[in-house]
């Protein structure tokens, strides 16, 4: 018969070929799709730390626009006690 005519190692590859190999790469694959789930959650949470900061830094970024404005108004508002304004804003600020 022809199977007769085969040596070990072919006999070993062909088993490799038939059972082996489908057996590594179904695992194989479903390692994969849970790396890339991971990969995929790591991404939404940085997404979402990222919008997170930007929030912060934008609230951030209002209160110092605020503070300037009225920063602006008491240095070219000649008539006001601006010694009184500062220390309502320290008021304010400790608040």
């Amino acid at each position: 018969m022809w199977f007769e005519q085969l040596n070990g190692f072919t006999l070993f590859m062909l088993a490799f070929v038939v059972i082996g190999l489908p057996v590594i790469l179904g695992g194989g694959g479903e390692m994969f799709r849970r790396w890339l789930t991971h990969k995929e959650r790591m991404a939404q949470v940085l997404t979402e730390a990222t919008a997170e900061r930007a929030a912060q830094y934008a609230a951030q970024t209002e209160r110092l626009e605020a503070r300037v404005r009225v920063l602006e108004r008491i240095a070219t508002d000649r008539g006001a006690d601006v010694a009184a304004q500062i220390e309502q804003l320290r008021d304010d600020r400790l608040n």
